[in-house]
């Protein structure tokens, strides 16, 4: 509209605190000795953000409430496509099956059902295994969800869409 006048507002103090907090954790996450699924240790936060990477890529972040066995989950051989997105995901990327679909044809079950998809889902999850991992704990879930965004958006991961389903 022509002529309109846009008031500024100011973001809310509550939530601009949440925010300028954000950087710090995401250095702390960085600032970790990166691990292995497989080297977790048997003591560690129950709640926060993780982060995968291989070298100085970082491909994924995610949270959770149970992040031991999270992070591990994602790796499984055994673990489902509902339980491994990343590794799903690095497998539509490896076979070029990367539009998602609700119809039988292309589905996720369809698509593990196929033996090259199949192969291709066992292959991300032994890359997942093998990958750095860090993680910050955080128990506050907005500022978990938050910084899980953050941490995506600065480290401009590849895998994380936001995408809903």
């Amino acid at each position: 509209m022509i002529g309109a006048v846009i008031q500024h507002h100011e973001m809310d103090p509550r939530f601009s605190g949440i925010i300028s907090s954000l950087h710090s954790a995401l250095e702390r996450l960085l600032a970790m000795a990166p691990m292995t699924t497989g080297t977790l240790p048997l003591r560690m936060p129950s709640s926060g953000v993780y982060l995968f990477s291989e070298g100085n890529r970082h491909l994924y972040v995610g949270r959770s409430n149970r992040l031991r066995s999270r992070i591990r989950r994602h790796g499984v051989e055994t673990a489902k496509h509902n339980v491994a997105a990343f590794a799903f995901r690095l497998a539509r990327e490896a076979t070029g099956r990367t539009e998602a679909t609700y119809k039988t044809e292309g589905s996720r079950r369809q698509l593990v059902q196929d033996p090259e998809f199949a192969r291709a889902f066992l292959e991300a999850k032994a890359r997942i295994r093998s990958m750095a991992v860090r993680y910050v704990e955080e128990t506050d879930q907005l500022r978990q969800a938050l910084l899980e965004i953050y941490a995506a958006v600065a480290l401009e991961t590849p895998y994380n869409d936001f995408d809903t389903h």
